[in-house]
């Protein structure tokens, strides 16, 4: 499939809101194509010096407008896909564009699964004294959560990649896993500090017990 692009340093996961400022000529031309025919676009994301892998956008509204024709949009992130073609510009258009092939979406996940993955987001902001709000088990998914766990970019770009549920499922329960554990030591660790920063009563040794 041919999709118009708007390349980023920036990934979307399928589901969440997507806000944008627009204010190049070629991306107002995009946005007005998308509101006037009613298509949807692409955002490739450009990472270590390439474009390979993106998320279909729709555009939702147009929230802002200003007088030099900048506007602020509100999209929605549809399907995960994967870059065979890009062109710096389409045929008549400002704006880039290529051709993408979706990547289907496996839910292979039970709710056990779910509400562990659940439990570990719980635990972690209660070690990091953040308030978390609970999601049903079966209204959530992975892509709820992947901004929200501190995975860094790269992280997230792999993550991106992953058709099967359970893979994302995997991936993050490991990634908390191992975050958990630095907190717990890093909790420890300043609860020794702190000890050792009060006063106490030490018992002197007694030399008389000793002998060279």
């Amino acid at each position: 499939m041919r999709l118009p692009m708007f390349p980023l340093q920036s990934i979307f996961f399928p589901g969440e809101t997507v806000p944008l400022h627009i204010f190049e000529e070629r991306y107002k031309q995009l946005i007005h194509d998308c509101r006037n025919e009613a298509v949807t676009f692409g955002i490739p994301i450009y990472i270590n010096g390439s474009i390979q892998y993106g998320t279909e956008v729709q555009l939702v509204e147009i929230v802002n407008s200003y007088e030099g024709g900048e506007m602020d949009v509100s999209c929605v992130a549809r399907q995960v896909f994967r870059v065979l073609t890009f062109d710096n510009q389409m045929e008549d258009k400002l704006y880039a564009g290529g051709v993408v092939q979706f990547i289907e979406n496996v839910n292979d996940v039970n709710d056990t699964d779910k509400k562990e993955a659940l439990d570990k987001v719980a635990e972690l902001y209660y070690l990091m004294d953040v308030p978390f709000n609970s999601i049903p088990v079966e209204k959530f998914n992975s892509y709820l959560l992947i901004h929200k766990i501190g995975l860094s970019f790269e992280q997230e770009y792999e993550l991106l990649q992953m058709s099967r549920e359970s893979e994302r499922y995997t991936y993050i329960k490991n990634h908390l896993t191992a975050t958990i554990a630095v907190l717990k030591e890093i909790n420890r660790t300043k609860q020794i500090i702190k000890l050792n920063g009060n006063f106490k009563n030490f018992d002197p040794l007694d030399f008389e017990d000793f002998s060279l």
